[in-house]
């Protein structure tokens, strides 16, 4: 049994919002991490916060 569809909207609430960008970021980081390895990708990932913080991934295959 899957989940219920997400209505996609802005979380009004700011501990809430900054929990799920963490969980999501996480997330992202790690997909784009198992994407590179299975597929032996170059992958580049960037990322700001709403504070404007720099979170960054990327690989270099040789």
């Amino acid at each position: 049994m899957g989940r219920g569809k997400l209505e996609m909207k802005k979380i009004e609430k700011d501990s809430t919002r900054q929990v799920t960008f963490c969980k999501r970021r996480n997330g992202i980081l790690k997909k784009a991490f198992d994407l590179s390895i299975l597929c032996d990708a170059e992958i580049a990932l960037i990322i700001f916060s709403n504070k404007g913080r720099l979170y960054e991934f990327s690989t270099n295959n040789k």
